[in-house]
């Protein structure tokens, strides 16, 4: 997996959010083992503390099963998983949408530039 950690940003909020997006998109499917936290620290070159917290999020969302002998999991429960990434995608809009309000774009102007984005990705 290749991380990208941004200095300015907490990176256990980071972590969690990009092992969230990597079951939400299928990387890791439902009831896969995951990698253990010093596997991943290691890959990320953080703190596996830092990484034992984010795993604990993700288990407080749902995403992660903890099993003390055959380690963490993806939760088999899809439905959680679909309500996540549905929470995610909101998200994203949200924060789009407060960033072209910041930019000083109405909803008519920023009808415009999605529409003209769509066409330019088919």
């Amino acid at each position: 997996m290749e991380w990208k950690i941004d200095e300015s940003l907490p990176i256990r909020t980071q972590l969690t959010e990009q092992l969230a997006s990597c079951i939400t998109s299928g990387k890791y499917k439902p009831g896969e083992r995951l990698p253990s936290v010093r596997e991943l620290a290691a890959e990320a070159g953080v703190n596996p503390n830092t990484m034992q917290r984010a795993f604990a999020e993700l288990e407080g969302m749902g995403l992660v099963v903890t099993n003390r002998t055959a380690g963490r999991k993806v939760t088999e429960d899809t439905e959680r998983i679909s309500r996540v990434r549905e929470e995610q995608v909101r998200n994203h809009i949200d924060k789009f949408f407060k960033n072209m309000r910041g930019l000083g774009y109405g909803t008519d102007e920023i009808k415009k530039v999605l529409l003209q984005a769509l066409e330019e990705v088919k």
